[in-house]
């Protein structure tokens, strides 16, 4: 017993649940991710896919779970002077940075790359939390009509 002793007890409970806005970050940050593979593939000249699960029916009636890719778009374009700009979606809204500001332009690949790891960790830091609720409310308010 003088072992446990040398621990530290204490009386707790595990979270049953994550708040809206950690879940919401996660989310945001799960699709950087996914465009920071796609961009890597699309520079190397290959291609990224993600495997998802669905579950049908066959003819019979039995439900089969099967495997399928599931279709990664783009963030990014070519703008009419040759840059590339990067917008960042939450759902299918736009996150705005700053008033009127929707874009990140940059010039090559390596800086798309570099970009998009530069908003996954201030996504992480919690830095555009406001920008993230007032997206997610816009696509809730979506769902409402």
């Amino acid at each position: 017993m003088s072992t446990l002793n040398s621990l530290k007890m204490v009386n707790s409970k595990k979270p049953t649940a994550i708040p809206p806005v950690l879940h919401r970050r996660n989310k945001l940050v799960n699709k950087v991710w996914e465009q920071i593979q796609l961009a890597k593939a699309s520079k190397e000249g290959g291609t990224f896919t993600v495997k998802k699960f669905k579950t049908v029916k066959d003819i019979t009636g039995a439900r089969k779970t099967i495997e399928h890719e599931k279709r990664i778009r783009q963030w990014w374009f070519v703008a009419m002077d040759g840059k590339v700009c990067l917008n960042i979606r939450y759902g299918a809204k736009i996150i705005e940075f700053a008033k009127g500001k929707t874009a990140i332009e940059v010039a090559t690949a390596d800086e798309l790359i570099k970009a998009l790891e530069i908003i996954k960790g201030a996504i992480e830091a919690g830095e555009l939390d406001a920008q993230i609720e007032a997206a997610s409310g816009a696509v809730r308010a979506g769902f409402g009509k």
